[in-house]
């Protein structure tokens, strides 16, 4: 009877370690979240409070944010998120010729993509705005933010959704966990198998205009172990006003919607904050100047989809090749 009860006990105790996949999801940064993950213990608030920090250091949309406090010249204090955000923000600029430049907010704002509504600028004002336009701009020195001019603005939107993703992977891999997808709103990473014992398994969207979301096609699905995933496009975020589209993504050089033959920029990189922003970057090259970019740098893969005499077409590193499932 005895031996019965420790058996039975025994039992008991391995079913409180054993790992289980989890599931967490919710709304985060106007988008959604979902994440995935295998450990014994629930680590759904720890990870939720790891995103909350990028809204805290970098949400243009929170009026408290450090970000948020030095555009408005309050202070010139930053935090640590800034300045991680920060480096990378540079870093991206210098290797794509500007053509990622976090200092657009003002002109995001003017076509009325951002977090101030605005009006169809004229292009006297796009000249105003681009005057400030530019990272050469900015110097973070220590704990603070110099500024060459006080209406020099952020909009880190384009990348700090990517720290997102990464704070939370990075907070699974320090807490022990060896499998793991963390999605928010389409930015990926992963690392390890799924609960399926296989490689996770990630739907890339075909470049259908479908703002509202109705009528989603997959282009192709991606299978991947290791690493992140990031997708920038024009074909949900723009608007139509007397028969032309303008689009979200803001060219630092003309202060002009993007109008580059490339709809939907996919790329892959160790870390979801880098792929996050070579994908907005891409979108502002275009396909011949991006394919240059890569060329010169081996730590990324990238599918651009892309329009030439009104017909889509798709063109992909070679290593972003053995990613797509069969």
């Amino acid at each position: 009877m005895k031996a019965g009860v420790i058996f039975l006990c025994l039992l008991v105790l391995c079913g409180c370690k054993r790992e289980l996949f989890r599931h967490t999801e919710g709304k985060i940064y106007g988008t959604y979240y979902r994440i995935v993950y295998e450990s014994a213990e629930v680590l759904d608030r720890p990870l939720l409070e790891q995103m909350e920090r990028v809204n805290a250091s970098l949400s243009m949309f929170n009026p408290r944010s450090v970000i948020s406090r030095l555009n408005r010249n309050e202070s010139c204090r930053t935090d640590s998120l800034f300045n991680r955000m920060f480096r990378m923000a540079v870093e991206v600029n210098g290797e794509t010729r500007g053509a990622f430049d976090i200092t657009v907010g003002p002109l995001v704002n003017a076509w009325g993509f951002g977090y101030k509504k605005g009006v169809m600028p004229t292009p006297e004002r796009i000249d105003t705005l681009l005057q400030w336009v530019g990272l050469d701009k900015l110097r973070l020195q220590g704990d603070s933010l110099v500024k060459c001019f006080r209406e020099t603005e952020m909009d880190a939107s384009s990348i700090a959704k990517g720290l997102g993703v990464d704070l939370a992977a990075e907070y699974l891999e320090a807490r022990g966990v060896k499998n793991y997808m963390v999605d928010i709103g389409g930015e990926i990473r992963v690392k390890g198998k799924s609960g399926k014992g296989r490689a996770w398994r990630i739907g890339i969207d075909k470049p259908i205009e479908d703002p509202e979301l109705l009528n989603r096609e997959l282009q192709f699905i991606i299978s991947m172990e290791n690493g992140a995933l990031a997708t920038s496009g024009n074909y949900r975020n723009f608007y139509v006003k007397e028969g032309k589209k303008y689009a979200h993504t803001i060219s630092p050089y003309t202060g002009y919607p993007v109008q580059q033959e490339v709809v939907s920029s996919t790329v892959y990189a160790p870390t979801c904050m880098e792929a996050d922003a070579y994908a907005t970057a891409f979108m502002v090259l275009g396909l011949e100047a991006a394919k240059e970019v890569m060329a010169n740098h081996p730590g990324l893969e990238a599918c651009l989809i892309y329009v030439r005499d009104g017909v889509p077409e798709t063109w992909m590193t070679e290593k972003f090749k053995t990613f797509v499932a069969d």
